[in-house]
């Protein structure tokens, strides 16, 4: 998987993607990840990227000649599934939206800021929009973020485990069950018989039960659509 992120801030990403999972799967080659700073798209000799809305109000809005000059850049060198922009009024990521995403080949980021982009570059360049929850923030990376870690962990040979992210929350519609592991006992609390057991029948019987009521508990408009 290649995926190409569009930002006037790549240095925020150099914790997220310099670690753990993502980090992994840069080293293995299984996806490239390039950061494009489209303020050098900018034909403007101070570089803007933003400016005064039409119509008055507060704040600013990014302007449509950069950030549509970067994309088509790209698009001029390879197809692209999709070019994403991440924004609170977007299509909301869950795990199978995440699925989906996985098993593309050629991804767009598109990391907004200020009061947001102009309409515009969502009519000529958009083909798709995301938001991670019904919140805002000051701009689109860490969003992006989550989207690159949450789709880079399903592609096979990341995970040292190909079949853990099986059992993540929200696969099945269900949050997952309790784990445990040594000791046995802690303080007090004892890890359930049934998986001490050995008994897989059992130990996968117990984990659907528990997966089932803490969905109910915690989460009552998963359950309710089972």
């Amino acid at each position: 998987m290649e995926i190409d992120i569009l930002t006037i801030f790549p240095e925020i990403f150099d914790g997220p993607f310099s670690q753990s999972i993502i980090k992994r799967a840069r080293d293995k080659e299984v996806v490239t990840i390039r950061l494009h700073n489209f303020r050098e798209y900018s034909s403007n000799k101070h570089k803007n990227v933003d400016d005064y809305p039409y119509g008055g109000g507060a704040g600013m809005v990014m302007l449509a000649e950069p950030i549509v000059r970067c994309i088509e850049s790209l698009t001029a060198q390879r197809s692209y599934d999709d070019v994403i922009y991440l924004s609170p009024d977007g299509e909301l990521l869950t795990q199978h939206f995440a699925n989906q995403l996985s098993v593309k080949k050629n991804l767009i980021l598109l990391c907004g800021h200020y009061k947001g982009i102009d309409e515009r570059i969502r009519e000529l360049v958009i083909t798709r929009e995301i938001s991670i929850g019904d919140y805002v923030l000051s701009g689109g990376e860490l969003a992006a973020a989550v989207v690159v870690d949450s789709i880079v962990r399903l592609i096979p040979g990341v995970l040292g485990d190909e079949t853990s992210a099986l059992s993540d929350s929200f696969q099945d519609n269900l949050l997952s069950p309790p784990v445990y592991t040594r000791p046995a006992e802690f303080r007090g609390k004892k890890v359930p018989d049934v998986l001490l057991s050995g008994n897989d029948r059992e130990i996968v019987r117990w984990r659907h039960e528990q997966s089932l009521e803490r969905t109910r508990k915690r989460r009552p408009g998963l359950y309710d659509d089972l």
